[in-house]
């Protein structure tokens, strides 16, 4: 029987295996952690009692800063997500006016994930390229699973330019319990895909605007992996799927 090719010599990437590991906990949620671990102390000298339940909202302060290692594909031809979460709606609709001079376009494809206060709220780069525009907007703190959340809510914009020229807008809309959106990066700086720009705190969601040519990669219902799952695609049908 013949041997197989090592991968090496078929072209393919030489791997090892991948062992799980902890979540780290991003540097903006330390100190939210040491918050409340210090005041779980501080109450349980005042009564035993509230020892369990308050370290359990320190796991889930600490889980919700989780900030674990993501596997981006690349490629010129994709869009990767920029947030965990629902993908809860894949529409057609007007380009924000904040946006229209970059994008361009009137009408795009927007993919919209939802982030639940269980997810992890690290936002990533969509795709490789130069930070070309931010844009914050102060705005209501209405629940972020609705449409008008998009035009009213608490929100930044953001709009990269890939080394093709291609420009992809995604949107950080604050929700119901988020109070908080922050950027990491500046207009400018150039980033990989999957890199880490942005924070949301509490609960939110994340809009991504497909540049014309690319189509969905996600179907309704399913969930995203920010910095993994491909949200668009160029050049191919778009992706169905269905609920089971």
């Amino acid at each position: 029987m013949p041997s197989l090719p090592k991968p090496e010599a078929a072209g393919l990437p030489i791997t090892t295996t991948v062992k799980w590991r902890f979540p780290a906990v991003h540097p903006e949620g330390q100190k939210f952690v040491a918050i409340a671990f210090g005041i779980t102390l501080l109450m349980t000298i005042v009564h035993s009692v509230f020892f369990w339940p308050l370290l359990f909202v320190t796991i889930w302060v600490a889980a919700f800063f989780r900030d674990p290692i993501r596997t981006t594909p690349r490629g010129e031809d994709l869009i990767v997500s920029p947030a965990d979460g629902l993908v809860t709606m894949i529409s057609d609709v007007p380009v924000p006016r904040e946006l229209i001079g970059e994008l361009g376009a009137a009408t795009l494809t927007r993919v919209s994930v939802f982030m639940s206060v269980f997810d992890v709220h690290i936002n990533r780069a969509p795709i490789a390229g130069t930070i070309r525009q931010i844009v914050y907007i102060s705005g209501k703190f209405l629940n972020a699973d609705l449409d008008k959340a998009s035009e009213d809510n608490e929100r930044q914009h953001f709009v990269v330019e890939g080394h093709d020229g291609i420009k992809v807008g995604f949107t950080q809309i604050a929700g119901l319990v988020a109070r908080r959106i922050m950027g990491f990066v500046k207009v400018g700086d150039m980033v990989a895909a999957g890199q880490r720009v942005g924070l949301i705190r509490f609960g939110s969601r994340v809009d991504v605007f497909l540049p014309t040519g690319f189509t969905p990669q996600v179907a309704l219902g399913q969930r995203a992996i920010a910095g993994e799952t491909v949200l668009g695609r160029a050049g191919v049908r778009p992706a169905t799927g269905i609920a089971q």
